[in-house]
């Protein structure tokens, strides 16, 4: 019997039972247990058989909610109150076949599931921390699956009996478009989980409006707005995805980001089509505060005496990434006493930057590699003359080192003229999705498109 037949038939036993009204023996009868095996069998069956209630409710004209009709609890697809549930997370130097042979499946068997993962799962892919549940049925001593869950898009069940196949499952996931706004009364990253958004969605932010925007010298009352997109795995908010458009406001200055993709220009412009994309970003690092600007005449906090000061530096967690401020070539990554472990790029026949007291390189970057704006090169660390964790960001100008939050960059091209009526089409249905009345400055509702 298929899953068409198998609704059918159920569904024409819960009408016949409402129109006969014999509702104590028919509901009686369809147990709970019943309905789980049911489940286990069709794992897809909750929303059709919530439809098919719903449709005898409306042809009968009864409510059903009076009657104490218990849907199964499903996760992964079974019926999870017929199972003895443990759930738990990979620990480290853990490996599948540690996790199987743990449950006293023999060497035989846990290489034939080993076997079966190919093409479906990189059994060396297991991750420090990532969950795993055990479903053993009831009365029985070992596990009848493993379920794994390599990100929350997808889970993989292991079946540890019978055929021993491996399962790939992607879980229904959905796009929406939304709207929001804030204020900024102390950090961006307050404003925005204050008003119920995401570190990853400040982040996103900062990426269209990295090049316009100092986030390191924000101001109270400076406002944002954003649209952009937010990815749902079985109806639950998960990652978000690419901003579409965004605004900002501080004093009397305005800034835009509008996303445009043709497949031959790519990535945010402002209102007038120009690319947001600059010679250089604004800083090396995020997440971090300047702790100490260039200055010629500064204290040292270690020697104990005043020297010139060239930098500026971004105090920043261990370990916090440090990125190149524009494309360039690695002259140097090395070390010194006194800078500790420093990368230094040659950007063009103008400019030079230099990046100081790494914690350690990124992978590959050494003397002659070819790194590109945004590109991580290292880590923040204390190496070196250094008091705290920290970066000390160097910018040359013809071979002279100056103050880089002084310098003014030209603005590039514009969108060819073909391009821009498509482009100032899409500019405004996003300007007017930035300032639709629910997403004010409060930061509180979401617009949904």
């Amino acid at each position: 019997m298929d899953l068409t037949d198998s609704f059918n038939q159920l569904r024409k036993a819960l009408g016949q039972i409402v129109r006969n009204k014999t509702f104590a023996i028919g509901l009686a009868a369809i147990s709970a247990s019943s309905l789980g095996a049911f489940f286990y069998l069709h794992a897809d069956a909750a929303p059709r058989l919530r439809a098919s209630l719903s449709q005898v409710q409306s042809d009968t004209n009864i409510e059903l909610g009076a009657f104490p009709i218990k849907m199964p609890t499903l996760r992964y697809g079974f019926a999870i109150d017929t199972f003895q549930v443990e759930d738990h997370k990979i620990r480290a130097g853990q490996f599948l076949a540690d996790l199987l042979l743990a449950q006293q499946l023999e060497y035989p068997v846990v290489q034939q599931i080993v076997q079966n993962t190919k093409g479906i799962f990189n059994v060396n892919e297991l991750r420090v921390g990532n969950p795993y549940t055990l479903l053993t049925r009831e009365q029985e001593t070992r596990p009848d699956y493993l379920v794994y869950e390599p990100n929350i898009y997808e889970y993989i069940i292991f079946h540890l009996k019978g055929d021993l196949k491996v399962e790939r499952i992607k879980r229904p996931t959905s796009t929406e478009m939304l709207a929001d706004a804030g204020e900024i009364q102390s950090s961006l990253w307050q404003a925005m989980t204050d008003a119920g958004m995401s570190y990853e969605l400040a982040d996103k932010m900062e990426d269209a409006l990295q090049w316009s925007i100092d986030f390191h010298h924000l101001q109270k009352g400076d406002q944002f707005r954003l649209v952009y997109d937010q990815h749902f795995v079985e109806g639950t908010p998960a990652s978000v995805g690419k901003v579409h458009a965004a605004h900002y406001k501080s004093g009397n200055k305005e800034y835009y980001a509008i996303y445009y993709d043709n497949g031959d220009h790519k990535g945010y412009y402002d209102q007038e089509g120009r690319p947001m994309k600059s010679a250089f970003l604004k800083a090396p690092v995020k997440y971090s505060r300047i702790s100490s600007y260039y200055n010629l005449n500064r204290f040292h906090p270690i020697l104990k005496y005043n020297r010139p000061h060239y930098g500026t530096d971004y105090a920043a967690p261990e370990g916090t990434p440090i990125m190149a401020v524009g494309d360039g070539v690695v002259t140097q990554a090395s070390y010194t006493s006194g800078n500790g472990n420093f990368v230094r790029l040659k950007h063009d026949k103008t400019y030079e930057t230099q990046y100081l007291h790494m914690q350690k390189f990124a992978q590959g970057v050494r003397a002659g590699t070819r790194v590109r704006q945004g590109q991580t090169i290292g880590y923040v660390g204390s190496t070196g003359l250094a008091t705290g964790p920290h970066v000390c960001f160097r910018f040359w100008k013809n071979g002279e080192q100056v103050n880089h939050l002084k310098l003014n960059f030209p603005n590039p091209e514009p969108l060819p003229a073909s391009e821009l009526p498509r482009f100032y089409e899409l500019r405004d249905q996003y300007l007017a999705l930035l300032h639709q009345g629910n997403a004010d400055a409060t930061g509180t509702d979401s617009a949904n498109p």
